[in-house]
């Protein structure tokens, strides 16, 4: 695992330093869950044993500097604003992107193919959960509205995480006619490009600086020549498969 530059290694993750803030990306090692959910599962909602989930999170909130948050993801473009430390209720609200100019908290999603894309700049931070179904609804246009609301002005950076590559991400027409305004991220006919479509996104919305850390989920080895996936994938493993993480905070 040699992830592209200014990504870098950290422990069994991948990390970047955006402007005044850090993202995290991890992977499935590390953690202790079995069989199709091995080993850093970090999705409640799978039928993965809910206390390993519990465990698995523990140990990784240790390794991030602030308080993690998830969302209930519904695929849309809700986007929820964190303005205190303290959690407001027990259940989780429903949103597909958290955003918060405070200290101490880690606003996360959870992935197993969608794209995760960090976002920091002015003295806030903003975490998305960006599948097909995302990027059509608008996700990241919202997300950088509630972003702009929370930051002083300046340039921001964004960072798209591992999610599922052109190389392996085939859809039907009916996804595809969705996109008809990213020609370019069409690829081989069948296959769509959602990073290319959220980086031209992010342009859209004033985002200053891409990076693309250019990691598949579907088709990325734990090692090269090991059978062992890098990544939990929806797609490849047909559903039954754990959740990835993606993490922002302000440093």
């Amino acid at each position: 695992m040699r992830p592209n530059e200014p990504f870098y290694i950290d422990g069994e993750h991948l990390a970047i330093d955006l402007p005044g803030a850090r993202a995290v990306f991890t992977t499935r090692r590390g953690g202790c869950s079995n069989a199709a959910y091995a080993s850093l599962n970090l999705g409640l909602l799978t039928d993965d044993d809910p206390g390993a989930v519990q465990r698995n999170r523990t140990a990784l909130q240790r390794q991030v500097g602030g308080r993690l948050r998830f969302v209930r993801q519904v695929h849309g473009a809700g986007i929820r604003v964190i303005t205190t430390r303290s959690e407001a209720r027990p259940e989780l609200p429903e949103a597909d992107g958290q955003a918060t100019a405070v200290r101490g908290v880690a606003p996360a999603v959870l992935t197993a193919d969608c794209l995760p894309i960090a976002v920091a700049g002015g003295g806030a931070v903003a975490m998305l959960h960006a599948g097909w179904r995302g990027l059509a609804a608008g996700i990241v246009a919202e997300g950088m509205s509630a972003l702009r609301a929370l930051a002083a002005p300046g340039p921001l950076s964004a960072a798209i995480g591992p999610g599922a590559g052109r190389c392996c991400y085939e859809v039907g027409a009916e996804v595809r006619e969705r996109f008809t305004a990213f020609p370019e991220a069409l690829h081989r006919g069948d296959r769509l490009d959602l990073k290319r479509i959220a980086r031209r996104q992010l342009q859209w919305a004033g985002v200053a600086e891409v990076h693309d850390i250019e990691l598949c989920t579907i088709c990325s080895l734990d090692r090269p020549g090991d059978p062992a996936s890098l990544f939990y994938s929806h797609r490849r493993d047909r559903g039954v498969t754990g959740r990835q993480a993606g993490i922002v905070w302000l440093s």
